[in-house]
């Protein structure tokens, strides 16, 4: 409100003044909602961590928005072109910072968080999505990506379908009463591990209607003879990388401790390529009943 006499009396000599002094005020505000407008419209510049994500990306019809993918998005095909920013556990905030992301979305399994905290501090978007190996884990990923995408509706309808998948592939699984001992063994580099409880195999192993035979203790450990003797598994897991980088299925059964096995004597192995398998995404109930057939049979 007006308190200067002076103004009083100038701007009260006609309405024309106050209607064009509002109009004035007015500009601001009108220029921000614009703003605000082009910036809701202009697609997201994203950023993803996580091959599950990088496949929901591309399901949604979103890929024209991805600027950038980690060195564990290998499927589609396509993804394996776009420009990498490292392993998403060991990233850098120069290498996302430098695709001028508007969001990244990975999983809590990103890293490290210093990194991801000084990508926020640029006033980037980051979601994480919570890993706990569940199918819950799936549709978070499904719901985030069709946020941060803008494509909500995409999203429910992939959901939909995928939530049938998983009901199938659950009701085949859950006809089978059979449930063969299996070990995971992780070899993409350096000494072959087992992966024990809490992991991502360990949760595969159980949804696929098998038994993990590595219980004493949690996430991976280094494979000895005796572990593997006391175990006494009746097929082996890994993935097609893991035995690439062992020499081959030939080199694999060569090593001793193998010998020791159930899974030996019928050369059982289940192999398959990593991000189908250990992936967490919309790929998982063609993982799991793929898994479930191939070791159904092979302990048959």
């Amino acid at each position: 409100m007006l308190r200067d006499p002076m103004a009083v009396q100038s701007w009260g000599q006609g309405g024309a003044r106050r209607r064009l002094l509002r109009s004035v005020a007015a500009l601001p505000w009108l220029s921000a909602m614009g703003a605000g407008a082009a910036w809701a419209a202009r697609p997201a510049r994203i950023v993803s961590l996580g091959g599950a994500l990088t496949e929901v990306v591309y399901l949604l019809g979103a890929q024209g928005q991805l600027v950038g993918t980690d060195t564990t998005s290998l499927f589609p095909d396509a993804a394996l072109k776009t420009p990498k920013v490292g392993y998403m556990r060991q990233l850098s905030a120069e290498g996302l910072l430098s695709l001028k992301p508007d969001a990244v979305v990975g999983t809590t399994e990103a890293g490290p968080p210093v990194v991801l905290d000084q990508v926020r501090s640029a006033g980037v978007r980051v979601e994480l999505v919570q890993a706990d190996h569940t199918w819950d884990e799936v549709r978070r990923k499904v719901a985030t990506v069709g946020r941060v995408a803008g494509r909500e509706r995409e999203a429910q309808a992939l959901q939909a379908d995928l939530d049938a998948q998983w009901a199938a592939v659950q009701k085949q699984v859950a006809a089978t009463t059979r449930r063969p001992r299996a070990i995971f063994i992780l070899s993409h580099g350096g000494s072959p591990m087992v992966a024990g409880t809490g992991t991502a195999a360990d949760a595969l192993i159980r949804f696929a209607g098998a038994t993990n035979a590595i219980t004493q203790f949690a996430g991976y450990r280094p494979l000895t003879a005796e572990a593997m003797a006391s175990a006494a598994p009746e097929v082996l897991l890994n993935s097609t990388q893991g035995i690439e980088a062992l020499g081959g299925e030939a080199a694999f059964w060569q090593r001793p401790e193998l010998a020791l096995t159930p899974a030996y004597r019928r050369k059982a192995l289940v192999a398959m390529e990593a991000s189908h398998l250990l992936g967490f995404g919309p790929r998982l109930p063609a993982a799991v009943r793929e898994l479930h057939t191939r070791t159904q049979a092979i302990t048959a």
